[in-house]
Order: structure tokens, then sequence, then C-alpha cells
């Protein structure tokens, strides 16, 4: 299993010099399967640059998407494959409290954008299921989903193969103010000896509380729930716009105190564009 970022940034496309080493695409993850199979978790603006080397290729994509917010959904218009003929694309959109399962189709609509979802070459077909959580097979992999806390709603994702699991947890409140979707302690089963969990680490406690009830987790209690779960590896994700490069180089470090000081074997780091490792990673 392949895991490749190619978006990485939270909220809104961030350009510039100060955001050159993490990148400035939103969210977009593709894991290639050792079968060849094309899975692409949400579709930022990060899914432009991955669509181009998609192309080459003829075989079915799947997009899982987490949730409808605009940085999830909004760099699907520009990804190449959905303008080639009789291509398959099969689209998994995660259960929201509206019931919206169209969306990422839908913003190409009216007056939104001048290519209509109509007048698409390839064969979109989208894959609602009718509960949070549930599991399906794809290519040699399952894919296992649960329901995240976060305005709105949303699902996460854990892909497994026979010797291999990666979960990707992003836009997710480990501790939010209202109502709980799921709590802390099924989030660790769910991810429970993770070969790479990739979870959202928008905020630091310092954001606290102006930012609490807005989705998103802290990138302290990302590090409590990889090492509860006993996952190896954990990729902070989801970077806030404001935070530059160098600002995401102190969150890893001041996280790392943290591991260290629990004596956890957990390694760490912070999810960067054109990023890529394979999984199991010995």
């Amino acid at each position: 299993m392949q895991i490749t970022f190619y978006g990485v940034r939270g909220s809104i496309p961030t350009p510039g010099k100060e955001f050159v080493r993490y990148g400035g695409n939103t969210a977009c993850v593709h894991v290639a399967l050792n079968d060849g199979t094309d899975i692409i978790l949400d579709a930022g603006t990060g899914i432009r640059l991955l669509g181009k080397k998609l192309l080459s290729k003829t075989t079915p994509v799947h997009v899982l998407l987490s949730h409808n917010h605009w940085d999830h959904i909004q760099g699907f218009p520009f990804f190449a494959p959905i303008f080639q003929p009789d291509r398959e694309i099969f689209i998994t959109p995660g259960i929201v409290h509206d019931g919206n399962t169209h969306a990422v189709l839908e913003q190409m609509n009216g007056s939104l954008f001048p290519v209509p979802a109509s007048a698409l070459a390839s064969i979109i077909q989208i894959t609602a299921k009718p509960v949070q959580t549930c599991q399906w097979a794809c290519g040699d992999a399952v894919i296992k989903r649960m329901p995240i806390n976060h305005p709105g709603g949303g699902v996460a994702y854990a892909i497994q193969t026979s010797n291999a699991k990666v979960v990707y947890l992003t836009d997710n409140e480990l501790y939010p103010p209202y109502k709980k979707s799921s709590d802390f302690l099924t989030f660790v089963e769910f991810c429970r000896d993770a070969d790479l969990l990739i979870h959202d680490a928008q905020y630091m406690l310092s954001d606290m509380p102006a930012k609490s009830g807005w989705g998103h987790s802290v990138a302290e209690e990302a590090v409590k729930l990889a090492m509860a779960s006993n996952s190896k590896q954990l990729a902070l994700y989801s970077h806030d716009p404001e935070r530059t490069d160098n600002d995401v180089d102190a969150i890893i470090e001041h996280c790392k105190i943290f591991i260290e000081a629990a004596g956890s074997p957990l390694s760490i780091f912070a999810s960067a564009e054109e990023q890529s490792l394979s999984l199991p990673n010995h």
C-alpha cells in the first residue's frame, strides 16, 4: 500500500513562500493498493495534481469523501479523469446531517462552474451507503467508516489489507462542546494498531476556547489518540491556513515532548504535499 499526500491544508488553500515545504492545497490523499486499485480520500484542491498522474490509467477510481465542506470537494471539477470518456469514477459521500449525497457534483451546476456535471464524459456513480458505520471490500482492501465530530457531520475511513492499515480521521473534534457522534474510546478502537493514522491537528491549546466547537482537534489530542490506539505512525493533517512552515515545525517538536515523556514508540510527522510512504513500514 502506497500513501501519497496531495493536499494537507485545512479550510482554504494557502499559497505563498511561507507555505512551500508543507504545501497549501486542501485535503486529498491517494492510496494505491498493491493490486493497482486507486482510492482517493477527499477531493480538495490537491486532487488536481493527482488527476494528471492518473490520466495514464483507464481503471476505475474510488473517491471517499469525509464530508461536504468546501475544502474537501472544491478540487473535484478540476480532476482530469472526470473528463475521460467512459472512465469509471465511484464516489462514496460522507453521511452528513442534511443528507446531501451529491454536493460534489452540485457544485458544478448553474452559475457555479462552466461545465455542468451532466456534460462530463466519465461514468460517475455516487455509491451512497445508508448507515454511518459499515464496511465493504475495495480491491484487496476492506474499507470501514465511522461518524466524526464535526459541524454538519461526516465520516472517517480505515483502509486495511492483509498486512497494512491506514486511518483517515480529519476534521474531527475529539472533545467537542456539542453532542458527540463518537467518543474517544470508540475512536481508539477504530484506529487500533494502525500503521498510519492521519488525524486532524489544525489547532493548538492556545487556540482554545475561542475555536472550541469549530470541528477540529488540537495536536496534543491527536497524539493522545495515536498512543492510546497503538498506532505506529501519526501524520498531523489539516494544517491551519495561518500556520507557516516554521509554525508546523514547532508543533511537531512540541508534540515530540509529549511522546518522549510517555515513553511511546510512536513516530510523528507533519503531512506534506507529495510526501509518499509505503505500508507496512518496518
